[in-house]
């Protein structure tokens, strides 16, 4: 597809499939839920293109990568060593991250825990989510959503959702030392106002209304006119001119 190569890499004690093309600063894509690589081709194409290293992994359990059997081996931390593990496998000291869906959430904690990795970041569709140390995620959810809401779905005992769902109860818990932290990491956030993440209930208070600028001060905020949850794909050049015009001032 248009000079994109694949190679299988060793991270972390499990072997990573990634997509790449071009040369020189690694620009990292990480796929939402639930997505492969693939979802980023455009971008891959149009940076791998531009001077820039571009690369996109399916993430630990997804597509080609390998997919350790116990749900212990998911928690954020694990995935985030991954990337750190990527990240020093491709000679890069920084890289500039951009992330979509859950993907967005696994950047952010990247940012958080591992700011000296990344450059500058270019987030969409999930913003930061400042960690409530009074109500677990998935109840949270449940409060906001109903149990409807598709990841209050997954919490069925018995079923493999359910084990889903241990995990983000276990990176609830696990990221406790982190909460009221700042991003410090320069974010472009890019939403479409049709996606069903900003037009959830208090999502565009929180994006507009200074909260999300408290809690990553160094943020630009970009809103896509008729553009709904998948803008990467949706709006494929406007996002890749975002893309490239943020991290060209680096």
């Amino acid at each position: 597809m248009e000079g994109i190569e694949h190679r299988t890499v060793e991270v972390n004690g499990i072997k990573m499939h990634i997509a790449e093309k071009g040369e020189g600063p690694v620009v990292l894509f990480l796929h939402g839920f639930p997505e492969l690589w693939h979802c980023w081709h455009n971008q891959i194409v149009a940076l791998g293109s531009l001077g820039y290293h571009a690369v996109a992994p399916d993430l630990r359990g997804y597509g080609d990568t390998d997919a350790p059997p116990s749900i212990d081996s998911y928690t954020c931390f694990h995935i985030v060593a991954d990337l750190v593990a990527l990240i020093d496998s491709l000679g890069a000291e920084q890289v500039f991250l951009v992330a979509h869906d859950w993907g967005a959430i696994i950047g952010w904690y990247l940012c958080m825990f591992r700011p000296d990795k990344v450059k500058a970041y270019v987030c969409l569709s999930v913003p930061f989510i400042r960690r409530n140390p009074n109500v677990r995620t998935v109840d949270g959810m449940r409060a906001m959503y109903g149990e409807d809401y598709y990841i209050c779905r997954f919490q069925k005992p018995g079923e493999m959702e359910a084990q889903m769902a241990q995990v983000g109860t276990e990176n609830w818990e696990l990221t406790a030392p982190w909460t009221g932290v700042q991003i410090q990491v320069a974010v472009k956030y890019i939403t479409g106002e049709l996606d069903m993440v900003y037009t959830s209930l208090g999502m565009k208070e929180y994006v507009h209304s200074g909260g999300f600028k408290q809690d990553v001060p160094n943020l630009q905020v970009v809103v896509q006119k008729g553009v709904a949850h998948f803008n990467n794909l949706e709006a494929a050049e406007e996002i890749n001119n975002h893309i490239y015009d943020f991290i060209n001032k680096f």
